[in-house]
């Protein structure tokens, strides 16, 4: 049988996974679908070899799809994301001088109180906090943090870009006092000795979005129908990566050397929410740590979107522009994700967008087929984003 193949660009994370699983089981070749990984060690590469068409499609921290088709740091080229490869998944890690500085204790922190003892720390000494990408969700949701707590970003303390199979290390070697990334590579900082994990980021986004399926707009018009299966067989190995009967094959496929090349169980801690905080310690249950294909989790919200782009006006000074709003949200396409699952079974949100951070407790949500219950999206610090008012959404903000 012909294939119709994709060569998709990632990084060594565990929520890369879902492209990996749908080639390594044949979820992608039940579909009609070819897919070859091609491993980088940065998201500026990953993003080239995309734009230039070394590849076809890539595993991409949200904001950077945004930022290249709005056309920050290059020329832009418009970007299309169909497919949300998973929510959360991301920690924040304290070197171990600066945890014990901060008091954390055997536990993940409360995002307020380790903020506070944060802040009287960033008043006696500089820190430098290390994140993969300006353009990414582990920037975004870092800086909301630290402003939240009242630490001004850029002038309190110093955020500089790190790759995520190199966190580690830069936190051995003093150069970041600590850094927000991926897994596993906060378990190999914790597991190594040289850092303490002090919060998870879904602590400070429930349900934040985070690495993507994405594309130059103009192949996925182009390729539309291989698109469609492609999605179908990503949506088949998302239900199989939360089996909770697979985890540990999950896990052992992921640490191959040419994937993660990482310990198998940091790995599949990670899968199951379990989180070792710090050295030789239990691993702490904390659940949805990562979070795919439940409550549509792989759908595109343009509100996801927008939220994201909002955080790139406010942390780098851009007038709000409604075109760039609607160009950023545009990125994101349920349009795709629609055509791909109808008649599937899959639960398809009827709206493209909604308020985030609104909901507290479990609630159903309109949908077009299937019964879609939506958990709760809260932000640690209570706010909601409307997508329909950014500007005063952004003027509310600390």
């Amino acid at each position: 049988m012909s294939l119709d193949r994709f060569r998709i660009g990632f990084v060594p994370l565990v929520d890369a996974a879902l492209p990996i699983l749908a080639h390594e089981l044949g979820f992608a070749e039940e579909q009609g679908v070819g897919i070859e990984m091609v491993r980088d060690v940065t998201w500026a590469a990953v993003r080239d070899r995309l734009l230039y068409g070394h590849t076809d499609a890539a595993h991409m921290v949200a904001p950077l799809a945004i930022a290249t088709t709005l056309g920050r740091d290059r020329p832009a080229v418009p970007m299309a994301v169909p497919f949300v490869l998973g929510l959360n998944g991301n920690a924040i890690t304290f070197s171990t001088a600066l945890g014990e500085a901060c008091g954390l204790g055997e536990g993940l922190g409360d995002p307020i109180a380790v903020g506070t003892a944060l802040r009287a720390v960033a008043a006696r000494q500089r820190l430098r906090f290390g994140v993969v990408h300006r353009h990414s969700s582990h920037n975004y949701m870092l800086r909301y943090w630290l402003a939240g707590v009242g630490i001004r970003p850029d002038t309190d303390v110093d955020i500089v870009v790190t790759s995520p199979p190199f966190a580690a290390d830069a936190l051995a070697a003093g150069e970041v006092d600590g850094i927000c990334v991926g897994e596993p590579w906060n378990s190999i900082a914790v597991d190594r000795g040289v850092g303490r994990i002090a919060l998870a980021t879904a602590q400070i986004w429930r349900r934040g979005v985070e690495k993507v399926l994405a594309m130059r707009a103009d192949q996925a018009e182009e390729r539309r129908d291989a698109v469609l299966r492609l999605i179908r067989a990503l949506h088949a190995a998302a239900a199989h990566f939360i089996d909770s009967e697979t985890v540990e094959q999950s896990a052992e496929i992921l640490s191959r050397p040419h994937y993660l090349d990482a310990p198998m169980g940091a790995i599949l801690r990670a899968i199951t929410d379990r989180i070792r905080v710090v050295p030789g310690g239990e691993p702490v249950h904390y659940p949805d740590f990562m979070f795919q294909y439940r409550e549509a989790a792989n759908f595109p919200w343009r509100s996801q979107a927008g939220w994201l782009h909002a955080q790139m006006v406010r942390w780098e000074g851009l007038p709000f522009s409604n075109a760039d709003a609607a160009t950023a949200q545009g990125v994101f396409r349920p349009d795709l994700y629609r055509a791909a699952l109808v008649g599937s079974g899959a639960p398809l949100p009827g709206a493209s967008s909604k308020l985030e951070g609104a909901l507290i407790e479990p609630i159903g949500a309109g949908s077009t087929q299937g019964r879609l219950v939506l958990g709760s999206d809260r932000f640690f610090d209570g706010r909601a984003f409307d997508p329909d008012d950014i500007p005063g959404y952004l003027a509310a903000l600390p």
